[in-house]
């Protein structure tokens, strides 16, 4: 009788636990921003990512595109941003580093700037200040006009996702997933000069999607050059592309914000598409250049 009475209170104290239990909990729906609370998330492995990356790269040879830019100064590190509105922009592309961009002003679509580089020389001329510039992509930064830092190069690395290098970068895979964020992150890990391990790269992946989303790219002390936003992916020609890409870069003082108008993938470009000579009349600046260089 003892014992039944044991199990009585047992079992009743085991019901009241429960019932106490389920008052205290509740269910949740994790909702992410774009999806739908029951949407399921995608996976991937890291051979897979890689492979998304190489077949984009290896499927865009050439482009011609007609863009909108807002350019603006400043950064998020001063706590200050200008925007300029309405700048009309033609980039030409070429495989593998081939780039022109042609500027005008608005409303007068006038041409504001042309730039131009293959490889490490870049070439920009300013016609309002019948100005050419010639220099390296790396060249000093000018600290009273940051548009003046727009580099061609810079375009060319946010507009293309490269694939990592085998033979000097390593790829590695986290999952950054919880209530907020559903990403993939490929870190694109190379060498410092001394050896020492860096992150170079990121290319954020939606987990909704495995579209990219995001590149960030770092100097060797762990410093963002450059952080790229992709959104809007479109299909041009069968060619996928990002009809939106905002441009930031910290250091150079300035970010541009780039909407694709219209675009033309892997059409025949030849040299004299990314030749810029120098005008009659305007004043040559060689960046790094001594004054007694200069003409």
């Amino acid at each position: 009788m003892c014992h039944l009475r044991r199990f009585a209170t047992l079992a009743g104290l085991c019901l009241a636990l429960l019932s106490l239990t389920a008052c205290l909990t509740r269910r949740r729906l994790i909702t992410r921003q774009g999806a739908k609370p029951d949407r399921t998330l995608a996976t991937a492995s890291k051979e897979q990512l890689l492979k998304r990356v190489s077949d984009l790269y290896a499927s865009t040879q050439s482009f011609n595109a007609t863009v909108d830019l807002t350019p603006a100064v400043g950064s998020v590190y001063k706590g200050e941003i200008t925007e300029y509105k309405d700048v009309r922009a033609y980039i030409l592309f070429r495989a593998p580093d081939s780039i022109r961009i042609i500027g005008q002003y608005p409303v007068i679509r006038g041409t504001a700037f042309d730039m131009t580089s293959s490889g490490p020389l870049f070439r920009l001329y300013i016609p309002s200040k019948n100005r050419f510039i010639e220099g390296r992509e790396d060249s000093p930064l000018s600290k009273t006009n940051q548009l003046e830092n727009l580099r061609p190069e810079a375009f060319l690395n946010a507009m293309l996702i490269r694939p990592p290098d085998p033979k000097t970068e390593l790829p590695a895979l986290e999952d950054f997933t919880d209530e907020s964020n559903a990403f993939y992150i490929l870190h694109i890990v190379g060498k410092n000069p001394d050896d020492s391990l860096m992150i170079k790269r990121n290319i954020w992946f939606d987990r909704l999607s495995l579209r990219i989303v995001r590149q960030e790219a770092f100097d060797a002390a762990g410093s963002i050059l450059s952080d790229t936003r992709y959104s809007d992916w479109q299909s041009y020609g069968g060619i996928p592309f990002p009809a939106g890409i905002d441009i930031n870069r910290p250091r150079d003082g300035y970010g541009v914000v780039v909407r694709v108008v219209k675009i033309e993938m892997n059409p025949k470009l030849t040299d004299d598409k990314f030749t810029l000579e120098q005008p009659e009349g305007s004043q040559l600046e060689v960046l790094g250049a001594a004054k007694s260089d200069k003409k």
